[in-house]
């Protein structure tokens, strides 16, 4: 275990290095900070983090930077969540209270954790096997045509056409309409199946199998496998950190591009803690130069989904993270109002 002084020390060179993108030396260490040693000691710290994996000397500067064994540390002993303003609070609200629809939530979630952390957000919608259904809105078309409406909790709303087998009249449509609300509103997704089994034995022999029809696809719009949908922004962001990738930026782009990628990165919803994966934590190699902060959000205190940032390990940890968590509560908020 590292003493108090040297973490003290290990601390400083991680903000100083962040701040400034310049190797720290003792000198300056002992000028910034209220160490209370003198710098020889320091340096003698700084040659026990060095031995010991926490920073390391790039090129032949004079100065050290932290590695990503340093940052873990840094992330689990030292560094606290920066907690937002009451201004920057106030901010975050406004803008997402302007939303119309889960699409516009998602849209300026990813716009505003962009704007905040000055790097790459990602934002998962909602998904729907964590979802319970809100309502289901039959639409008559044509007499043998339905339109099917799946609202959510979360605010998401899915549409499909049903062709029925057979003309079904406006008050069959409300009839059924009506008995499939008092059975699925408020229920998980998962439950609904079982739920909805026996609802054709209820209905007139001529109407049972457009009954079975649209609770086909009702049913098929809840298992959807090609759900997980993702945002993504800020890209850009990235170019100002150019000297912190190692030979080009190029793996980092490619691997962003990758979806199954980014949803491995942000993690399960269910885990909906804060998560911090620092450098070659990021299991693909393109990402082994980058950190991620991700959290889970969703109403009621149960994550749906997960949003983060993706930057460079030089980065300012209690900041980001003081973002991202900020930003996830507010979404989470909106949800549960929608």
């Amino acid at each position: 275990m590292l003493s108090e002084r040297r973490l003290q020390v290990l601390r400083a060179i991680v903000q100083d290095y962040v701040g400034t993108e310049e190797p720290v030396g003792s000198k300056a260490l002992t000028e910034r900070h209220s160490l209370g040693v003198s710098p020889a000691t320091v340096r003698n710290d700084m040659a026990a983090l060095e031995d010991e994996g926490y920073i390391a000397q790039p090129h032949t500067s004079a100065g050290r930077i932290p590695t990503d064994k340093g940052y873990r540390l840094f992330v689990d002993k030292l560094a606290g969540v920066k907690p937002m303003t009451a201004p920057e609070r106030r901010a975050i609200q406004n803008f997402l209270d302007g939303a119309v629809d889960l699409d516009d939530v998602v849209a300026r979630t990813v716009r505003l954790l962009a704007q905040l952390t000055r790097q790459v957000a990602v934002v998962q919608y909602p998904s729907l096997t964590r979802s319970t259904v809100r309502h289901v809105e039959l639409l008559s078309l044509a007499p043998a045509r339905v339109m099917l409406v799946l609202i959510t909790d979360t605010g998401r709303v899915e549409q499909r056409m049903v062709d029925c087998p057979a003309p079904f009249g406006e008050a069959s449509l409300a009839d059924l309409r009506a008995r499939l609300n008092s059975r699925v509103a408020g229920r998980r997704f998962t439950d609904v199946p079982q739920l909805v089994e026996d609802l054709p034995e209820g209905f007139d022999m001529e109407d049972r199998g457009t009954v079975s029809t649209v609770l086909s696809t009702l049913l098929e719009t809840l298992v959807e496998e090609n759900e997980e949908r993702l945002m993504i922004g800020g890209t850009a962001n990235l170019t100002r950190f150019g000297h912190d990738f190692p030979l080009t930026i190029r793996p980092v782009l490619e691997a962003l591009e990758e979806q199954v990628v980014l949803l491995k990165l942000l993690g399960e919803a269910k885990d909906s803690g804060m998560t911090v994966r620092i450098g070659h934590e990021n299991a693909h190699e393109g990402l082994n130069s980058t950190s991620v902060v991700s959290v889970g959000y969703g109403s009621g205190g149960e994550a749906v989904a997960k949003l983060g940032v993706v930057g460079p390990t030089r980065m300012d940890y209690p900041g980001t993270m003081g973002a991202v968590r900020a930003v996830a509560r507010y979404v989470g908020q909106i949800l549960a109002e929608s």
